[in-house]
């Protein structure tokens, strides 16, 4: 069989107020043309569909001609949904659309219940909150760790008594893998990352959630988003893993092969004295890049950002960190916060308001039952109205 992994299109989101919407729409066209072309049998969408739980109209068009095209070239898709997703908006609909060859893996109690692709058994995990999933799965533990654990003895159990290559596709931060600045923290007040050892049993893990492809074992990988989301993401190669699976009395054969993505407009981040970046000639290709300008000149110029846009038209953000002086002049606000956690915001803020005394570890303990009880209370309302949907089609 015929695998193509793929997950975190964050369709909807936008990179410093621009929107990413073509360079989507190019990367879909091109993942339609792989499966197409390779003779994919099944695309497994690892999470994070949508970049937030109430998705722009575009985003869900685009999602549905993607969806169609896919399944008109021939492929089974086996989506699960992320935690930038809405599990019930997501999910709405999957009985139908499993009709059509699209597996909508949204709820916990899909959890065990393999998509099955010729002699391959697909299990979709989707993200897993511990404070609701847990007790749905019997964790021992209200942890990432403890709810995959429940989660994937439910997994081997039902695998047992196939005789099925074992997939398993999952939205989680597994621990060994390298995180980027825009991805949204899923830990607070718990321990979020996932040890591979989880996964044992599996012959194929393919993880959602970290932005940029990697390989934690030979066949445990993040294929990463397929469009860059920040500019901490300069050098990343996007693209999805093309995997073939072969079922045999030793076990499973598993040989995988990554696929790159097209880049509607490549990023670069340019360092250096004004005059100098505008005059080099080695920076031709960032004229039409999207570009992050630090200018180190001792002294702010004067019309920087209409200068700098003069040869980089397309310069999304702009700091200055002058050299030879140790004065650091602070990012925008949004810059400075980005790769800090809400818990770790609050006490930056404490600390601006008090003269430099952040929080206290009380105070602290408040801010993570606080945060916690939030991420609870979305996580709830998902799992009541998922509840609702279920006990109306019961009565049906």
């Amino acid at each position: 069989m015929r695998l193509l992994h793929t997950s975190d299109w964050h369709l909807g989101r936008r990179l410093h107020g621009v929107a990413l919407q073509r360079a989507h729409e190019l990367y879909l066209d091109h993942l339609v043309e792989v499966v197409r072309s390779e003779r994919v049998d099944a695309v497994l969408l690892a999470g994070d569909v949508y970049d937030r739980a109430v998705p722009p109209p575009e985003s869900t068009a685009l999602f549905d001609d993607a969806l169609t095209r896919m399944v008109d070239a021939g492929a089974q898709v086996v989506v699960s949904s992320g935690n930038h997703d809405s599990a019930v908006r997501l999910g709405f609909g999957a009985g139908l659309l499993s009709r059509a060859g699209v597996r909508m893996c949204t709820t916990t109690a899909g959890v065990g219940k393999p998509v099955l692709v010729g002699d391959v058994a697909v299990y979709a995990l989707p993200y897993l909150e511990p404070a609701v999933a847990g007790d749905d799965l019997g964790a021992a533990e209200r942890t990432h760790a403890g709810t995959l654990r429940a989660a994937m003895e439910r997994v081997r159990a039902d695998a047992a008594g196939r005789g099925h290559a074992v997939v398993v596709s999952a939205h989680a931060f597994v621990a060994g893998g390298l995180s980027s600045e825009s991805e949204r923290d899923i830990s607070v007040g718990g321990v979020s990352a996932v040890p591979p050892e989880v996964f044992a049993g599996a012959d194929l893990v393919a993880l959602g959630h970290l932005h940029g492809a990697q390989t934690l074992a030979e066949t445990v990988r993040y294929s990463g988003s397929p469009v860059a989301m920040s500019f901490g993401e300069v050098g990343q190669v996007k693209g999805s893993y093309l995997w073939d699976i072969e079922s045999g009395p030793s076990g499973a054969r598993v040989r995988g092969e990554f696929v790159t993505a097209p880049v509607e407009r490549p990023l670069r981040v340019l360092r250096g004295e004004l005059a100098d970046l505008l005059g080099d000639p080695a920076l031709l290709e960032a004229e039409s890049a999207y570009c992050q300008v630090v200018l180190t000149d001792p002294v702010r110029p004067e019309g920087a950002l209409d200068r700098v846009r003069a040869r980089f038209p397309h310069t999304l953000r702009l700091e200055f960190q002058p050299s030879g002086t140790a004065v650091v002049l602070p990012h925008p606000y949004a810059a400075r916060t980005a790769e800090r956690g809400p818990v770790e915001v609050c006490d930056d803020f404490l600390g601006h308001v008090r003269g430099g005394r952040g929080a206290s570890p009380a105070e602290r303990a408040v801010l993570v039952k606080a945060f916690d009880a939030a991420r609870l209370e979305r996580a709830e309302v998902d799992d009541s109205a998922r509840r609702v949907v279920g006990a109306a089609r019961g009565v049906a």
